[in-house]
């Protein structure tokens, strides 16, 4: 019995323990922090993603490249959307990681949620995720929730919209600035 304490015990040691919040500084039209509960025992591999992405510094200076009222705002192309860069190809992008398997649950989507941003494949998110303006509930089952936001929803609501094709956001998108996790 003690050896499998010891290897539990080793195990827990080597895993790397998954975030549970996530606060995401926001600049430009929309100043302030948004704070997200992740929730890791819905989406295990995406949180763990994001996490990874976030401790790394590869969501800072990323901007909010489609954002379309009523709906939702998107982020998180760490390979096409940093502030300054050419954001032609904004929203094509992801990490260097491999696309993640869907984890689809019974989490509606609602104001303030948060889902994983995808291409037609259901196995195809990457980096990108988007948070809900209002609801959507033609999303359930469509797309991975991770998340809710806790705090800043007055942030959230201040991020310029777009007003291009698609909702891309046309001359300086808003950013985060910085994005960080906490257990």
């Amino acid at each position: 019995m003690r050896s499998l304490s010891v290897a539990i015990a080793a195990l827990s040691l080597a895993t790397p323990a998954l975030a549970s919040e996530m606060q995401i500084e926001v600049a430009g039209a929309a100043n302030g922090t948004i704070t997200i509960d992740l929730l890791e025992e819905v989406a295990p591999n995406h949180v763990a993603r994001i996490s990874e992405l976030a401790q790394a510094g590869a969501y800072d200076g990323v901007v909010f490249h489609r954002v379309i009222d009523g709906f939702m705002a998107q982020t998180g192309d760490v390979a096409f959307g940093k502030q300054g860069g050419d954001m032609s190809r904004a929203g094509m992008g992801g990490s260097d990681g491999p696309d993640l398997g869907a984890e689809f649950s019974d989490i509606p989507f609602d104001r303030g949620v948060v889902g994983m941003a995808r291409a037609q494949d259901p196995n195809s998110a990457n980096s990108q995720f988007f948070i809900m303006f209002d609801e959507g509930y033609f999303l359930n089952g469509q797309y991975t929730v991770v998340g809710r936001v806790t705090e800043g929803l007055d942030v959230l609501d201040a991020i310029k919209r777009g007003e291009g094709a698609n909702g891309a956001v046309i001359g300086a998108p808003d950013v985060m600035q910085t994005v960080t996790v906490t257990d």
